[in-house]
C-alpha cells in the first residue's frame, strides 16, 4: 500500500475504530487500493467500517442542520446577535447547546458580528442653563423597578449624515422595567415637540395603570419647559432630572442609544434623511419585538411585558 500509508496505518492499529475508519477513508481516496486490502492491513471489519461511515454521515448532517439554523438566526438579526443571544433563541426552539460548542461552530463557519467603532465623540446636549423648572434627581441611579409604568426614562440623541451640517434627532421614552421604547419621535430639528410628542403618546398608550410613575430626564431645555412640566403634573407623574453633565444618572438611555448606533448606524452610510429615518423606524420595531435580552430571560422587551401582565 505504499510506505507512507503503511506507516500511517501502523500507527493507528491501537487506536479507536472511529479513527481507523477516518484513515481508511483517506487511504481509499488517495490510493487505488481496494477496501478489502485496507481492512486486512488495518485489522478492521467491514461491518465496523460501514457502521462508522453511517454514524459520521449522520453526525455531519446534524451539525450542518444546526449550523444552517444558527446562520438563519444570525441573518434574521441582520448580524446583530452574538453567541449568547443565538443560544437563547435556540433554547426557545427547544435546542439545548453548550455555549462553548456554539461559539466553536460559529468560529468554524465564520458566523460572527461585525463590530464598529464610533469615531465621533461629540454628544448632543440640549442644556441651555436654567430656563424653566429644574427638579431634583429622585431616581439616584436606582433603575431597577418591579413593574411597568413605574419609571420612564427619556433623552434625545443625534445622527450626523454625510452632508455637512445635516443632523437627524431621535427622542425616546423608555420603560425602565423592560427597556421597551414605548414612544419616540424623529425630527430634523431638536425643538420642543421632539420631546413633548413622545411623552403625550406614552401617556395615551399606557396599557397598564400608572402607580407612582416617575419621569426621569436630563436638564435639557425641553424638559424644563412649562408645557412638559404641566403635562406630567396633570397626569400625577413625578418629574426627576439628572445632575448637570452627568450621563451616568441616565445610564439606561445612554446604553440604549449606544446599542442602537452600534447595531444600526455605525459603519453604514446614509445619503438622505428619508433613508436614515426609515432605518430608525425598522430598528425600533426590531428592538421592541424581536431583539431578545438575557436580563429579560431571553425575551424581547414586548414579550417580557406581555408575559409579566399575563402572570399578574
Amino acid at each position: 500500500m505504499g510506505e507512507y500509508h503503511l506507516k500511517k496505518v501502523e500507527r493507528l492499529t491501537t487506536r479507536t475504530n472511529k479513527e481507523k475508519v477516518k484513515v481508511a477513508q483517506e487511504v481509499r481516496q488517495e490510493t487505488a487500493y481496494p477496501l478489502k486490502d485496507i481492512f486486512k492491513v488495518m485489522k478492521l471489519s467491514k461491518s465496523v467500517y460501514y457502521y462508522w461511515i453511517r454514524h459520521m454521515n449522520t453526525q455531519e448532517e446534524k451539525e450542518q442542520s444546526l449550523v444552517d439554523n444558527i446562520r438563519m438566526i444570525f441573518e434574521s438579526s441582520r448580524g446583530r446577535y452574538g453567541y449568547r443571544r443565538i443560544q437563547a433563541v435556540l433554547k426557545q426552539q427547544g435546542i439545548i447547546i453548550n455555549h462553548k460548542r456554539l461559539l466553536r461552530l460559529m468560529r468554524k463557519y465564520r458566523i460572527h458580528c461585525q463590530k464598529f467603532v464610533n469615531k465621533s465623540r461629540r454628544k448632543y446636549s440640549a442644556y441651555r442653563g436654567t430656563v424653566g423648572r429644574v427638579v431634583p434627581n429622585k431616581v439616584q441611579r436606582q433603575f431597577n423597578v418591579d413593574g411597568v409604568n413605574q419609571l420612564w426614562l427619556t433623552d434625545v440623541t443625534e445622527f450626523a449624515l454625510p452632508i455637512p451640517g445635516s443632523r437627524l434627532y431621535l427622542s425616546t421614552v423608555m420603560d425602565a422595567y423592560n427597556s421597551e421604547i414605548i414612544s419616540y419621535r424623529v425630527s430634523r430639528t431638536p425643538n420642543l415637540d421632539i420631546a413633548l410628542v413622545p411623552i403625550k403618546e406614552a401617556l395615551e398608550r399606557a396599557d397598564a395603570p400608572m402607580h407612582n410613575l416617575t419621569f426621569h430626564s436630563d436638564q435639557g431645555y425641553q424638559y424644563q419647559h412649562r408645557s412638559i412640566v404641566e403635562l406630567l403634573k396633570a397626569h400625577n407623574v413625578s418629574q426627576s432630572m439628572s445632575r448637570k453633565g452627568n450621563c451616568l444618572d441616565n445610564a439606561p438611555m445612554e446604553n440604549l442609544f449606544g446599542l442602537l448606533k452600534q447595531e444600526m448606524f455605525y459603519g453604514e452610510r446614509f445619503e438622505s434623511y428619508e433613508v436614515l429615518e426609515k432605518e430608525i423606524h425598522a430598528y425600533v420595531e426590531f428592538y421592541n419585538h424581536q431583539r431578545i435580552k438575557t436580563k429579560l430571560k431571553g425575551m424581547s422587551p414586548v414579550q417580557y411585558r406581555e408575559h409579566a401582565l399575563e402572570s399578574a
